[in-house]
């Protein structure tokens, strides 16, 4: 908990922080949006029932938050894992400059790629972070990380107290607040068959009773084989037991992902009906997203890392009553270097020009129908397999996904492609990249992925 003295020396200074920037901002800076950044973690991107209807699970908080402004469909994250992703979103770069693309406990240089909360608390933004951390920065560290009220290291709904605690306190200033709730990655512990920390979700039903296995559960056809090597890796590892999982397992796997994202709906709840009871939704701008998904059987993958859809594209929410439209939009949005100019741009806030992100408040909230984008570009390394063969790989990749077409490079392999028609093939059944008919296509996606590798310097083995 954080003390009375220590939040009022904060407070203070905060104050003193916030009269500097309104001075700068002029009369702008009355008209800025609190904002309420909300995560989940390890959340696929169809696993909400306003996307995929209610029978199987049922999420009405984040349902009602898509209905009262825009989801944007087609988000991925800028490296499907945990803290690669959350150092991205934080830092608004790519791990290809930040260096972090495993969990192995990265840590970035602060001056060179500062922490979000540091441009908000710069801004006169009150800040405050509240939930799981994961990130490459040190936590309580508020020069650091801009973030003057942190409570983190907790289950969800201690969460959401600290984040409604916040939310409702009388601010002199806008706030800019983070909810980081854990679930429905308890997934992993129950795929162990370990105790779930965020709360029991009971035993599951008969297999028949739950919902049926994904249309993309079986193999891809021709896919690198890298990617079936490291199949097996992960799943001879301890951290990914389902290589002997059954139909009726994979089944009971989905119902319960399917319970914890339900709990986790429940907390964010909380937060809405704070805004609500607090008159303060219309001066929030709230957006919402995963740090990654799950492969949810998915070509007999679980949990993240790989640049299947289910795991590297992300659910995203905006909402701000008369502020951001109503709908759906499909442009193609990388969570990891567009969250911090979007929301930046919001708050009034200039970045410099080495931020590659774009922001999204123009298709937001209706002034103009495009980012003019032709591509998003995320990155791996799958580090957390077990030994095959005796030989222990952590090949790494890149994936450029464009308008139709899902294109994949990896680092070892005799076959180091894959090229997938999302058109045609939304589950990425078939890899096309030695399909004679798609040499075109696939050197023209080889060509935008090299180039990309150059503007950021990167080492990768790209094929030329």
């Amino acid at each position: 908990m954080i003390s009375n003295r220590r939040r009022f020396i904060q407070s203070a200074m905060a104050t003193a922080v916030a009269a500097r920037a309104t001075s700068m901002l002029g009369e702008t800076a009355e008209k800025r949006p609190n904002i309420l950044l909300i995560f989940a973690d390890q959340l696929a991107f169809d696993a909400l029932s306003c996307v995929i209807g209610s029978k199987y699970v049922h999420t009405p908080n984040l349902d009602a938050l898509a209905a009262r402004g825009m989801r944007f469909s087609r988000a991925y994250a800028a490296n499907p894992l945990c803290i690669p992703s959350r150092a991205a979103i934080f830092s608004g770069r790519y791990p290809v400059e930040t260096g972090v693309e495993t969990n192995d406990r990265p840590k970035v240089d602060p001056a060179e790629f500062p922490c979000m909360g540091t441009w908000f608390r710069k801004a006169g933004y009150r800040t405050g972070y509240f939930g799981k951390w994961h990130l490459a920065y040190p936590e309580n560290d508020v020069e650091v990380t801009g973030f003057e009220e942190m409570a983190t290291k907790m289950v969800d709904v201690d969460t959401a107290t600290h984040a409604v605690e916040f939310i409702s306190r009388k601010h002199d200033a806008p706030f800019f607040a983070v909810a980081s709730f854990l679930n429905p990655h308890n997934i992993c512990e129950w795929a162990r068959g370990e105790r779930l920390d965020q709360g029991d979700i009971g035993a599951p039903p008969p297999a028949e009773q739950c919902p049926p296995l994904r249309a993309n559960h079986g193999f891809q056809k021709d896919a690198p084989e890298i990617m079936t090597t490291m199949r097996e890796a992960y799943h001879r590892s301890r951290t990914f037991p389902v290589g002997n999982f059954d139909d009726a397992k994979w089944r009971q796997y989905e119902w319960a992902y399917y319970r914890l994202i339900e709990k986790m709906d429940a907390q964010v709840g909380r937060l809405m009906q704070c805004l609500e009871e607090k008159n303060l939704m219309k001066d929030t701008l709230v957006m919402f997203l995963a740090d990654h998904g799950d492969c949810e059987g998915a070509h007999h993958w679980n949990q993240k890392t790989v640049f299947y859809e289910e795991s590297a594209r992300v659910p995203l929410l905006m909402a701000w009553p008369g502020k951001v439209k109503r709908g759906v939009s499909d442009e193609l949005v990388n969570t990891g270097v567009d969250l911090l100019p979007t929301l930046c741009e919001f708050a009034g806030v200039k970045l410099s020009s080495k931020f590659p992100g774009l922001s999204l408040r123009g298709v937001a909230t209706g002034k103009t129908h495009s980012l003019h984008r032709d591509f998003v570009v995320a990155s791996n390394c799958l580090a957390q397999g077990a030994p095959v063969d005796g030989v222990r790989r952590r090949p790494q990749g890149r994936m450029l996904r464009s308008d139709r077409y899902k294109y994949c490079m990896y680092s070892e392999g005799e076959h180091r492609e894959s090229l997938v028609d999302l058109k045609n093939d939304p589950g990425e059944m078939v890899n096309l990249a030695r399909d004679a008919k798609y040499q075109a296509v696939l050197k023209d996606h080889r060509e935008k992925l090299r180039h990309w590798g150059a503007e950021f310097k990167d080492d990768f083995p790209y094929l030329s």
